[in-house]
């Protein structure tokens, strides 16, 4: 049964991949206006019933791989010994990600890109943005701290939007982890 449950979830991460990398492709091809969630599924090879199941929409599908790496980086938070401060457990989750996750590819400066340029695709970045800093706050409750779980939470990710946003204008010209770095020194000052 195990097995069974084992393989299921790893066909739904398989077709939740599938769908996002399609979605990409597409945007990339054609403008975020222009593709449907009917010619996402088509490309991702799955109905449109069977993308409803996966994602709410294309800002969903687009935004995935980013929310991925969030998620990866509040479950390594949560299995920290409680005793390291938040603030050193934040940091250190960054650069655990980047060890376990790599760089991130062109796609990451893309979906940026697109970000900026699309009020949809802000709105629902912004809106999995608060949801994630909701579950990064509880993973650092009641760790050694200087401010509230929810502020340095919410200050964190914007550090790492903030890296984002500048990696994608300077168009990748130092890494990700180098840009994420310098703002992450600059805000260990007030939270260190």
């Amino acid at each position: 049964m195990e097995t069974t449950m084992g393989l299921r979830e790893r066909k739904k991460a398989e077709t939740r991949q599938a769908v996002h990398e399609a979605a990409l492709r597409l945007v990339i091809e054609h403008g975020l206006d222009a593709v449907t969630v009917e010619a996402i599924a088509d490309a991702a090879n799955i109905s449109r019933r069977t993308f409803s199941n996966y994602f709410s929409g294309k800002e969903d599908a687009l935004l995935y791989g980013e929310e991925q790496r969030i998620r990866a980086l509040v479950e390594w938070v949560r299995k920290q010994p409680p005793e390291v401060p938040a603030w050193q457990v934040l940091r250190g989750s960054a650069d655990h990600l980047n060890r376990e996750m790599g760089e991130p590819e062109r796609e990451s400066a893309t979906r940026a890109r697109l970000a900026r340029q699309h009020p949809s695709l802000l709105a629902r970045q912004l809106a999995n943005h608060a949801a994630l800093e909701r579950d990064l706050a509880d993973a650092i409750d009641g760790r050694p701290a200087q401010v509230s779980p929810r502020v340095l939470a919410a200050a964190f990710l914007v550090a790492i939007r903030l890296a984002a946003q500048v990696w994608t204008e300077e168009r990748e010209a130092r890494t990700l982890r180098e840009v994420a770095t310098e703002i992450l020194d600059q805000m260990a000052r007030s939270f260190a």
